[in-house]
C-alpha cells in the first residue's frame, strides 16, 4: 500500500506526489537502491504488523494465549489486507504491491477499517487484553487519518506502520522498545531512496505512526 516505482509531475493521476526521478526501467540499480529495496521489502507493513501485533498481544496479556490475540490483530491489520493488494493484483488492478495512483488507494483503507473493526468486535466479545484491544482502535484511527491525507497528498503508510509498531510496544511494555526506531529511520529512507515518497511525506507519516501510542493515555 505504499507507492509506485516511478516519479512524474505531483498530483497526476497515475504518478507519486513525490519530486526526484528513479532509475530508468532497466537499468542496473545501485548499492543504496539495492539495499533500500532489501529494507522496504523486509519492513513492509505486513511483516512489521505480524511481528508487532504478536509482542503486543503477549504482552498485553502477560502469557502465551496473548500470541492467540496478536495473532488475530495482525491478521485483521496486516495480512488481510496484503491478501486483498494480491488479489487485486492478480485481477491485473495493479502490477505490484506499490499502488501506483494515490487516487486508487481508497479501496484499500476501507478494507483495512473494515478488517480492523471487524477484529476488534471479536476481541471485545472474547474479552480479550485491554492493551491488544486498544493498539487494534490506535490502528484503526491511524487509518482514518491515512484515508482523510491521502485524498490530497501521498503521506507514507509504510512509515506510519514502522512507527506506530514501535510506539504502541512501548506503550505496552516498555520504553525499551523506543530503540526500534532505528527500524523505522530504515524505513523512511528507505522510501526516499527509491524514490516513493519525499522526507515531508516520511516525517508526516512516522509522526502519525507515533501519535497512535498516546490511545494508551485515555485508558
Amino acid at each position: 500500500m505504499t507507492s509506485p516505482d516511478t516519479t512524474d509531475t505531483p498530483g497526476t493521476p497515475g504518478t507519486t506526489d513525490t519530486p526526484g526521478t528513479t532509475d530508468a526501467p532497466g537499468a542496473p540499480a545501485s548499492p543504496d537502491n539495492a539495499t533500500a529495496r532489501t529494507v522496504t521489502d523486509i519492513f513492509q507493513p505486513r511483516n512489521v504488523l505480524l511481528i508487532g501485533m504478536l509482542g503486543i498481544g503477549l504482552a498485553a496479556a502477560g502469557h502465551w494465549t496473548g500470541l492467540l490475540w496478536g495473532f488475530l490483530g495482525a491478521l485483521c491489520a496486516g495480512l488481510i489486507p496484503a491478501g486483498y493488494i494480491e488479489w487485486e493484483r492478480g485481477r491485473g488492478t495493479w502490477g505490484d504491491r506499490h499502488v501506483v495512483d494515490r487516487t486508487k488507494r481508497a479501496p484499500i483503507f476501507f478494507v483495512i477499517l473494515g478488517s480492523i473493526g471487524t477484529g476488534s468486535v471479536v476481541m471485545v466479545l472474547g474479552d480479550a487484553p485491554t492493551g491488544i484491544l486498544v493498539a487494534m482502535l490506535a490502528l484503526w484511527a491511524m487509518t482514518v487519518v491515512l484515508l482523510a491525507v491521502n485524498t490530497v497528498w501521498k503521506i507514507s503508510v509504510d512509515a506510519a506502520v514502522a512507527s506506530a509498531v514501535v510506539a504502541l510496544l512501548a506503550a505496552v511494555h516498555s520504553p525499551w522498545w523506543l530503540l526500534g526506531y532505528a527500524m523505522t529511520l530504515a524505513v523512511c529512507w528507505s522510501r526516499v531512496a527509491l524514490g516513493y515518497h519525499s522526507v515531508a511525506q516520511t516525517v508526516a507519516g512516522a509522526s502519525l505512526g507515533a501519535a497512535t501510542a498516546g490511545a494508551f493515555l485515555l485508558i
